[in-house]
């Protein structure tokens, strides 16, 4: 199925008249985008089909107020409510300790930024997802949605400067991280 304007404005029209095809269709486009998109927040897998399914059905409720605005809108304000749907259940699921601790954090090394083009994404996927969750949250949240440290601190209810520490620190550990990655395939490529 090919995603342009055009389908996008037709699916939208049909997606407020509740056409179930439609939404069979929204879903078949973009349920492999969302998979990811809720993957870099959510760290078990099992858990990410829950957090679509209530993803779309928030969408199904909220699809009447949806403004088409031109190519990529559709897909954009339904990647927001993956990535709210995928905040939400961080901060209710006793899986994993999801805690943004505001003050001082004791500081880490300077890791030289890493190169990251020759590793999979599924591989980076990986190392994000092995960030401690309130690393992960603000580095998503940060390099993915592209949200300011004054929007991120507003969402999760931390100072500005939390938003950017953490971020900072995310960023360090995951170079640490990339390093012992390729350190261990270059172990496996020498045997």
């Amino acid at each position: 199925m090919a995603i342009n304007k055009d389908w996008e404005k037709n699916v939208v029209g049909r997606l407020q008249k509740r056409e179930q095809r439609a939404w069979k269709e929204l879903y078949d486009a973009f349920s492999g985008d969302f998979t990811y998109v809720s993957l870099r927040y959510i760290k078990f897998r099992e858990d990410v089909g829950d957090v679509l399914q209530n993803s779309f059905v928030k969408m199904f409720h909220a699809i009447d107020s949806f403004q088409y605005r031109g190519a990529g809108s559709l897909r954009a304000w339904a990647s927001k409510i993956v990535v709210n749907e995928s905040l939400r259940h961080l901060r209710i699921s006793k899986k994993e300790e999801f805690q943004l601790i505001d003050g001082d954090y004791p500081e880490m090394a300077d890791e030289p930024e890493p190169i990251v083009t020759d590793i999979s994404q599924d591989a980076i996927l990986g190392l994000i997802g092995c960030l401690p969750a309130g690393y992960r949250v603000v580095f998503n949240l940060f390099v993915f949605e592209k949200r300011s440290h004054r929007e991120i601190a507003e969402e999760l209810g931390i100072a500005e400067s939390s938003s950017a520490s953490q971020f900072h620190r995310a960023k360090k550990l995951l170079a640490k991280e990339i390093g012992k990655f390729r350190q261990s395939q270059e172990v496996a490529y020498e045997r």
